[in-house]
């Protein structure tokens, strides 16, 4: 009966004729009141699992949710559904914040969505109290757990719940956790034997490939290129790299905008509502972006950085094809992208820093993956699968494989007889026969297989295990110290004389001598030692000097090479230089813009041009008061390329009075023929709509205004 009830809910407020895999399952494990913990794929239907329960039993679901704008996007569309549902969050004045709490407190909501300090707060759990609840569902639950790769403080304040409410059923719901996740999501959240439902992670429809860092841009261009007026996500390691992947982007004539932490919620907002109502097709993300976004029609996701874990992985590349249409993703990976990531953990001085390495270097080895990707990444999360899925960049390009049965016998043996206690250190001194006291100690020289494996050197060993954990034969519990874990495909092997393929490492090491001698090249070319360095390493000196500090203080030599690289002359050039904050610009920044401005004024004068330094002259010399046709003078230019460098400059976000070329009039005018026009279009065509009564110059002077007003 209440499955009958559940099933006309789904058609009245979802449209849906019957559930997916799994759901329906899992909502009736709701109704008898048992916990539950959901693993779906990202667009699996997760959210379903509790909104059909909430709108179907007494009482209101109380959804814990990390993000505000995931909040916003979920409540917005169950009330376009006709659910009455709310949330409660920072974004609600004082007013707002009361009327949704009598809302509860009067019965009229179906689902109340929170943050976690919220829910824990003296004043909620009051209100709780004294209401009817169906349901506790936890979104994104991978975050209460230290295991989990986007691990929150704050959820673990959770616990009180089934204490307070031991009746009501906790659902507790992730699309991204591996074994030891899992068992700790249960354990944090008291779940009292929670039914686990394991979805499938396969997206067939995704296509998955990895391609050398070096020249993403150009690369990144092509690929847009081969799909036109399509939504897609590039997600980016820094802040400074969504604007500046953005913004070059936009001078290719490419529509994209940038999204991170940095910008003001309006800002995000105004982007993300954008994106979703396909106003932006690209957005140049932090990895923020997109969690709890339920837009459909995402067709690629690129990663313009390496990730530091599957986890985080999986979860990016699941916004694309949500409809279950083919899609693309798209990973630039580089050695040089390694060890950024290492350096950047191993600084964060965390408990949790030996998994956080731990996890990098698993998706280090998807990167440079020489099988299946798709069955590296279902391996992870522990789903077994056979035969190669023809759909990733390995599949379509398979490179040379030899009979690894033996290799793998040997190893999944050793494994065995050392009751899979041990991680891969351990496990290979123990294949190769070491004599180290801890192996004596424990009495691993008695097993069977102890120096079973002394005809292959520890890399060799350490490749071919990496291959087997990617191949699902081999599981690495990270709760157990790493201990290395059998499989039900490892016994097959063992047991069943099933056959294992794999690359040799020959393979391996030419392409990684390929990539360490690309990420050394590029090293070389960054790091210039001209006049230029010795000038802005001299003026750090003095400054160093007159302040009392240490020059590496001020920049370090790498900073100052980079700037003597890219010459940056605008603030938001100098932003983009690797170790420039806000706080040093303020300080620092024109000072040593003056002095790069200086160097290349004296090039200009003995006949070396330097690229992009053309505007900044202009600006110099408008600066100092001159008139465009005295700038021109001055520089043997045409007025019109003046007037270009001066619109370029106010996008860029210089202090340029536009309004003293044209009037508000003549702007009134240019901007009603740009929103009346259909993109693409030209100067040209203003021009012609404006019935060429208006120069072109003011003509593109009042379109940068327009694009900068946004």
């Amino acid at each position: 009966m209440e499955l009958t009830k559940a099933k006309a809910a789904l058609k009245k407020y979802f449209g849906y004729d019957s559930f997916r895999s799994m759901q329906e399952e899992i909502i009736s494990t709701i109704y008898k009141g048992e916990d539950t913990l959901v693993l779906m794929p990202t667009g699996g239907g997760k959210s379903i699992c509790f909104q059909i329960p909430a709108v179907t039993m007494e009482g209101v679901a109380v959804v814990v949710s990390p993000l505000i704008s995931l909040m916003k996007d979920q409540v917005e569309s169950l009330r376009v559904n006709g659910i009455s549902a709310s949330y409660l969050n920072s974004s609600l004045n004082t007013e707002e914040q009361r009327q949704v709490e009598d809302d509860l407190y009067n019965g009229h909501l179906n689902l109340i969505y929170v943050s976690p300090e919220k829910l824990v707060s003296q004043n909620f759990l009051s209100l709780l109290k004294s209401i009817k609840i169906c349901l506790f569902a936890i979104d994104e639950a991978h975050c209460i757990s230290a295991w989990g790769h986007d691990f929150r403080p704050e959820y673990t304040q959770m616990k009180f719940i089934k204490p307070q409410f031991p009746t009501i059923p906790i659902v507790a719901l992730t699309a991204t956790a591996d074994r030891a996740t899992r068992k700790d999501i249960s354990l944090q959240l008291n779940q009292h034997n929670p039914k686990v439902f394991l979805d499938s992670f396969d997206r067939p429809n995704l296509s998955l490939t990895v391609k050398p860092g070096q020249k993403r841009f150009e690369q990144i261009v092509d690929f847009i290129a081969k799909h036109p007026n399509q939504s897609g996500i590039i997600y980016c390691l820094s802040r400074k790299s969504t604007e500046n992947l953005a913004g070059k982007l936009e001078k290719k004539g490419i529509t994209a905008g940038a999204y991170h932490a940095g910008l003001s919620s309006t800002e995000r907002s105004s982007i993300q509502e954008d994106f979703i109502n396909d106003t932006l097709p690209i957005v140049c993300a932090t990895v923020a972006f997109g969690m709890g976004i339920d837009k459909s029609n995402v067709r690629w996701v690129i990663h313009y950085n390496m990730p530091k874990n599957i986890e985080g992985f999986y979860q990016e590349i699941g916004r694309a094809g949500r409809d279950g249409t083919s899609a693309d993703t798209l990973l630039f990976y580089s050695y040089q992208d390694v060890m950024v990531l290492r350096d950047i953990l191993t600084k964060n001085e965390s408990d949790q820093n030996e998994l956080k390495l731990a996890k990098l270097e698993r998706m280090k080895q998807y990167a440079e993956s020489l099988v299946c990707r798709r069955q590296l990444l279902l391996a992870y999360f522990s789903e077994q699968t056979t035969g190669q899925c023809g759909n990733c960049d390995v599949c379509k390009n398979p490179p040379e494989h030899f009979d690894g049965t033996l290799i793998a016998q040997k190893a999944l043996s050793a494994i065995a007889r050392l009751k899979q206690q041990v991680g891969s250190t351990m496990l290979i001194d123990v294949l190769r026969g070491s004599g180290r006291k801890e192996i004596m100690q424990r009495g691993y020289q008695n097993i069977k297989t102890y120096g079973a494996g002394r005809d292959l050197p520890i890399r060799d060993w350490q490749y071919y295990l990496m291959q087997l954990t990617n191949q699902g034969l081999i599981e690495v519990a990270y709760d157990e110290n790493g201990a290395l874990k059998l499989t039900t495909s490892s016994k097959a092997v063992l047991f069943d004389g099933n056959k294992i393929q794999l690359v040799k490492m020959q393979v391996a090491d030419k392409r990684a001598e390929r990539e360490k001698a690309k990420a050394k090249t590029k090293t070389k070319r960054e790091r210039v030692r001209d006049d230029l360095f010795e000038r802005l390493r001299q003026l750090r000196r003095e400054l160093a000097r007159k302040e009392g500090i240490p020059p590496y203080v001020v920049f370090s030599d790498k900073t100052l090479e980079e700037m003597a690289a890219k010459r940056p002359l605008l603030d938001a050039d100098m932003m983009e230089v690797s170790g420039v904050g806000e706080k040093k610009l303020k300080r620092y920044g024109n000072l040593f813009m003056d002095q790069i401005l200086q160097y290349i004024k004296e090039q200009q004068k003995v006949g070396v041009k330097i690229q992009g330094s053309t505007h900044i002259i202009t600006y110099d010399l408008y600066k100092q008061g001159l008139s465009v046709d005295e700038i021109s003078a001055e520089r043997d230019l045409n007025p019109t390329t003046i007037y270009s460098h001066l619109a370029h400059l106010y996008t860029k976000g210089e202090p340029i009075d536009l309004f003293k070329f044209f009037t508000q009039e003549e702007y009134d005018r240019i901007e009603v023929a740009i929103n009346a026009m259909t993109p693409p279009f030209a100067n040209k065509d203003i021009y012609e709509y404006l019935k060429e009564e208006v120069p072109y110059y003011k003509i593109r002077l009042a379109w940068a205004h327009y694009e900068k007003k946004g």
